[in-house]
C-alpha cells in the first residue's frame, strides 16, 4: 500500500542557509542508513542521531521517514536529469557516439556510485505516492533525449528515447541488484544494446 502526499512531502523548504545545511545533514544520515541497514533500519529517531540534530528539528521539515526516503529519490531523479541536460548542452559539433557514450555514463554513475543506495531507494519507489512526479521527470527526460536523437536522424525520435530509457535503465538496474560493481563494464554492454537498438531504428527511417 503507497503512501499519501501529506506523508512524502517535506513541511517546509529550507530558506536560510543555516536550514539548508541541516536538512541536508539530514538527508545524507538518511542516505547512509539506508545504504547500511536498508529501509528496516531507517526511522526518524535514528536519521536525528546519526545527522546530529535534535528530532523536533527533523520534525519541522520532515513529518515522516518516508518524507526522507522521497526527498532522497527526488534529489536521485533530479541529479540524473540535470547531468542528462549538462551533456547535451554541451554536445554541439561533438560525434553522436561520444556524446551517447556520455549520457551511458550519466545514467551508470547514478546506479552504482552509491549502489547500496540506489538499490533501495529503486524498492522504495514503489511505496511512495510519487507516481506523478515520476512521470513528468521521465517525460522531461525523453523529451530532452529526443531532440538529441532528431538532430541525428534517428526515426521516431520521441519512441526511440523512451525506449531507450527503458533498456538502459533495465539493463543497469538489473547489473546493481546482481551486485555487481564494475561500472564500466555494464556501460560497455549498455552501448552495445544501445547503438544495435539505434543502428535499427536508423534504417528504419
Amino acid at each position: 500500500m503507497k503512501t499519501d502526499l501529506a506523508t512524502v512531502n517535506p513541511r517546509k523548504t529550507p530558506r536560510q542557509r543555516r536550514s539548508a545545511v541541516l536538512v541536508e545533514a539530514i538527508y545524507e544520515a538518511g542516505a547512509r542508513i539506508l545504504e547500511t541497514e536498508g529501509l528496516a533500519g531507517l526511522n526518524t529517531n535514528r536519521v536525528a542521531a546519526v545527522a546530529g540534530v535534535s528530532v523536533g528539528s527533523l520534525y519541522q521539515y520532515f513529518p515522516s521517514k518516508e518524507a526522507i526516503v522521497a526527498g532522497l529519490l527526488r534529489q536521485s531523479r533530479q541529479d540524473l536529469l540535470n547531468g542528462m541536460r549538462q551533456v547535451l548542452a554541451a554536445s554541439e559539433g561533438e560525434p553522436f557516439e561520444v556524446v551517447v557514450d556520455r549520457l551511458l555514463g550519466v545514467a551508470a554513475r547514478g546506479q552504482f556510485e552509491r549502489p547500496n543506495l540506489a538499490r533501495t531507494l529503486e524498492y522504495a519507489e514503489g511505496m511512495l505516492a510519487i507516481d506523478e512526479e515520476t512521470r513528468v521527470l521521465k517525460t522531461e527526460l525523453a523529451e530532452e533525449i529526443a531532440g538529441f536523437l532528431a538532430q541525428h536522424g534517428i526515426s521516431r525520435p520521441l519512441i526511440a528515447a523512451w525506449d531507450l530509457i527503458s533498456l538502459v535503465r533495465g539493463l543497469i538496474d538489473a547489473a546493481g541488484l546482481r551486485g555487481e560493481t564494475d561500472a564500466a563494464d555494464v556501460q560497455r554492454r549498455a552501448r552495445y544494446a544501445v547503438f544495435g537498438y539505434l543502428e535499427k531504428m536508423r534504417v528504419a527511417g
